[in-house]
């Protein structure tokens, strides 16, 4: 089993909430989405592992196991070219679940007319396999679901 943790603060509200189809639909993967709390913070890793993908708006992190979480962080956010967010650590880098990944502002993502909503996704996972979601206030490295 594998414990993923919030990788920021807000309300979870699940990934029918999140505006994009290919997110909402689960065509990406199983999960849920956080609702940030509007203001800067840090993205922090949802597991144990190495950071596969990183980009400034969304990373990939694979466990020992070989399991894969993406976080991405707002929607339609690859289109600020990394504008507003800063990296905390490096692809290839192996992390611990917490540590801070990504610097951005929830609050600015938004006011520039995009969703801060943030999937959080286990990649090639199915559904049942996802138990314990969380729902409503969550910190980041609370847990937000069981991979089992």
């Amino acid at each position: 089993m594998t414990t993923v943790l919030a990788p920021v603060e807000g309300a979870a509200v699940g990934l029918a909430a999140v505006p994009d189809p290919v997110f909402s639909a689960g065509m990406v993967g199983p999960g849920t989405a956080i609702d940030p709390l509007r203001g800067p913070g840090e993205a922090v890793a949802p597991i144990a592992g190495k950071i596969m993908k990183l980009h400034p708006h969304a990373y990939v992190i694979v466990g020992d196991d070989g399991r894969g979480v993406l976080v991405h962080l707002g929607i339609d956010t690859v289109q600020l070219k990394g504008e507003g967010f800063r990296l905390l650590a490096a692809e290839g880098d192996r992390v611990r679940a917490g540590q801070p990944v990504v610097a951005w502002d929830p609050a600015a993502v938004e006011a520039g007319g995009r969703s801060p909503v943030c999937p959080v996704v286990a990649l090639d996972a199915v559904s049942e396999s996802l138990t314990g979601v969380a729902e409503g206030a969550v910190h980041a490295g609370d847990e937000l679901f069981r991979w089992e």
